[in-house]
């Protein structure tokens, strides 16, 4: 199958230099614009649901040993990566 080349074809190029002669572009860009999603008004209320009691939830149900091993676990890991960076 045939690569695409990264390099700019002559036309390309030759815009480019003009452009470059006289010190303003010749055409302007061009900005896409796309239609906004819209979000189905159900799925979001869920979402913000689960989002809100989901922490909480979670954390009283840990025993108070595995919130420990939890927090261990990412201090190990905090402390890893700003040995590396």
């Amino acid at each position: 199958m045939h690569r695409r080349s990264s390099k700019p074809d002559d036309a390309q190029n030759a815009l480019r230099v003009v452009e470059q002669a006289i010190g303003a572009p010749l055409a302007p860009k061009r900005v896409l614009r796309f239609p906004e999603r819209k979000k189905n008004a159900a799925a979001v209320a869920l979402g913000k649901l689960g989002g809100a009691k989901g922490g909480h939830a979670r954390a009283a149900k840990l025993t108070p040993k595995e919130r420990t091993e939890i927090a261990r676990r990412a201090g190990k890991a905090r402390w890893a990566k700003e040995k590396e960076g």
